[in-house]
């Protein structure tokens, strides 16, 4: 069960079930095809207007879900994807542990994006890089 939500400015939460091996692509088409009946400016949206993002990271469609289970990819405050009984593990402020649920994926156009980058949450993101360690600044500790 993915949780995502399409981002405006503010956030419209679904979940669905997707396969491991899904892309991104594939899993952004099934998206845009269950908002664009809500929002009239996904009407004539395609996947390449939009954008996935997940922990700040701005993923590129070609890869699959099951790349990022597989190598067990961290991102800015945890594991990506962690598709196990037990909820993914989230870094606090406090350097304590907690276990609970993820933030959702953010799908967002990228004109939304474009005009909006400056602007929190999205002047945060950041272009995915594999092999990355992606560790906390102390402007992300500012945040939680």
């Amino acid at each position: 069960m993915v949780a995502f939500c399409y981002w405006d400015g503010s956030s419209h939460r679904r979940d669905f079930k997707t396969k491991k091996g899904t892309t991104i692509a594939q899993f952004l088409q099934k998206a845009l095809d269950l908002f664009r009946k809500e929002f009239l400016e996904l009407k004539l949206a395609t996947v390449e207007n939009l954008m996935f993002i997940k922990e700040d990271l701005i993923i590129p469609h070609f890869y699959t879900f099951q790349d990022f289970i597989k190598t067990r990819q961290m991102g800015k405050t945890g594991p990506l994807w962690q598709f196990e009984s037990v909820g993914e593990i989230r870094v606090r402020q406090d350097a304590a542990l907690d276990v609970g649920e993820s933030h959702p994926v953010k799908v967002v156009l990228r004109s939304w994006y474009e005009k909006n980058k400056h602007i929190y949450p999205a002047s945060r993101w950041e272009p995915f890089v594999p092999g990355k360690v992606y560790k906390r600044t102390i402007d992300d500790l500012n945040t939680i």
